[in-house]
């Protein structure tokens, strides 16, 4: 076995088995190692036992929709153990054979059935169906049976989400009803008591034309929180905010730091976790990887909720610890490592940037022949968290447009950039970072799990590699290195 495989290793082990904090954008692995595979879900959480199971689309290479229910648990929101498939597709099957749709699962008890009944987005591989599909389990990790797949009170329904009220108890269906110029509405349903059947609609978000809606909810509040229509290109998150469910809503507001695009986020689930000392409310969103979609990303960050200003805004940390049972949200603290005293190879420079650290941004990196070199970084000899903050304008702001158009010259869109990244010259153990497009000025952080060696002589060296276009790396404003996870 080769030193480079046995890094991997140590990073794999170090990325599960001793997991305790929470690190947006992050290869998340699961506790064999896998990359946890559950997307556009939501989290149930089972009162019987107080463990979370994550539900979500299972996405592989060659396989992107179709892929069924996967499913996991936690104690901590952070380890994740994998227990395959809730609802496995089956070929033939009139709606969940492998060339169907099968997105956006939730999953809610029902007291009436003493079932745990999934709900999800229905659909053929062309979305001309627009249906909600059903399946139930007497246990929550499945096997789910189907049960149906209907129109909900004979409307469409495309992006789907769901929502229970904890005052009463009382589950709703959260729906966009399609692109169409006669939908481009997103209506909040309430279900029957057993969570069988779609009852009433309580409102109608009209002609908003939004999409992956969810509804977090406070001692005096609900806020809906949904996504603009950008396809999987991240755009900026807006909430609504009522009083009671029927409304009146407020007008919609952005939710993030204006043109972060949400972090580069999509919405789709939220979640209220009252602890002994706080009250947390968690945002649970997808960074969606349009080039390969099994290796979405998840954007898992705290809401901070305002009731006297009414307000709502999504806080973003590198790494942060969540006491599930406490309700505290705790910032990890890293050192950070300043480009201004970077060097650089080949045609990589410092560039003015009025927006960048001391008005310095690292650019012109590209391949193996440009790069920047951050020095003296100092180490554990032990896996560590790195974020490193960049600004890539790839798409010149076109993203934001529906359809997320690439540009008016008929150019293609690069989703992203991919950076080397060297750990003390040692180019056998070269790590991969993808950099998502950000607007002009705007600097955002994607991380890695790295082996820094024990003191303060390492080295991180950036490049570039091939993203099917370029050779080119993002540019570097600052890289934050943090404590190992202990």
């Amino acid at each position: 076995m080769g030193i480079s495989s046995i890094s991997c290793q140590l990073l794999l082990a170090a990325a599960t088995v001793s997991a305790k904090w929470i690190v947006p954008g992050a290869r998340w692995r699961d506790t064999k190692g896998d990359l946890v595979n559950a997307h556009a879900g939501g989290v149930t959480l089972d009162q019987d036992t107080g463990k979370f199971f994550l539900f979500g689309e299972y996405k592989i290479e060659g396989q992107v929709e179709g892929g069924g229910v996967a499913v996991y648990s936690s104690d901590d929101l952070v380890t994740w153990e994998p227990h395959g498939l809730a609802l496995k597709p089956i070929e033939g099957h009139p709606y969940i054979d492998t060339h169907h749709i099968i997105q956006r699962p939730k999953v809610a008890y029902s007291e009436g059935t003493g079932k745990y009944h999934m709900w999800w987005h229905a659909d053929n591989s062309t979305y001309g169906w627009l249906l909600q599909g059903f399946a139930q389990s007497d246990n929550i990790t499945g096997p789910y049976s189907f049960v149906d797949a209907t129109k909900p009170l004979g409307n469409w329904s495309q992006d789907f989400g769901m929502f229970t009220d904890f005052r009463d108890g009382r589950s709703y269906s959260l729906y966009s009803n399609g692109d169409r110029r006669e939908g481009r509405d997103v209506y909040l349903t309430s279900f029957n008591e057993n969570i069988t059947a779609l009852d009433k609609v309580v409102h109608r978000f009209d002609k908003y034309d939004l999409e992956a809606p969810t509804i977090i909810q406070t001692d005096k509040s609900y806020f809906a929180l949904m996504s603009h229509k950008t396809g999987y290109r991240p755009n900026n998150v807006v909430a609504f905010r009522a009083d009671k469910l029927s409304g009146p809503w407020s007008q919609p507001f952005i939710i993030s730091p204006l043109n972060t695009r949400s972090f580069n986020s999509q919405s789709g689930f939220s979640m209220r976790i009252k602890g002994t000392k706080k009250t947390t409310y968690l945002y649970l969103g997808d960074q969606w990887d349009s080039i390969s979609l099994w290796e979405s990303r998840y954007i898992w960050l705290p809401l901070e909720i305002d009731e006297d200003k009414k307000s709502l805004e999504l806080k973003w940390h590198d790494v942060y610890d969540l006491n599930v049972k406490t309700g505290e949200v705790t910032p990890i603290e890293g050192t950070t490592y300043y480009s201004k005293n970077a060097t650089t190879s080949g045609d990589a420079y410092h560039q003015e940037a009025t927006f960048g650290s001391d008005s310095i941004i690292m650019t012109g990196i590209e391949g193996n022949d440009s790069t920047v070199t951050f020095h003296n970084i100092a180490g554990t000899g032990k896996p560590q968290w790195v974020s490193f903050y960049y600004q890539n304008t790839d798409d010149m702001g076109f993203g934001d447009q529906p359809g997320g158009t690439p540009d008016r010259f008929g150019g293609t869109w690069q989703l992203r950039r991919i950076s080397s990244v060297v750990v003390n010259n040692k180019t056998e153990k070269l790590e991969t970072l993808y950099q998502r497009d950000t607007h002009k000025g705007i600097i955002l952080s994607t991380p890695l799990l790295l082996n820094l060696e024990n003191g303060t002589h390492n080295s991180i060296t950036i490049g570039g590699l091939y993203n099917n276009q370029t050779y080119k790396g993002a540019d570097i404003d600052r890289i934050v290195v943090f404590p190992p996870e202990e």
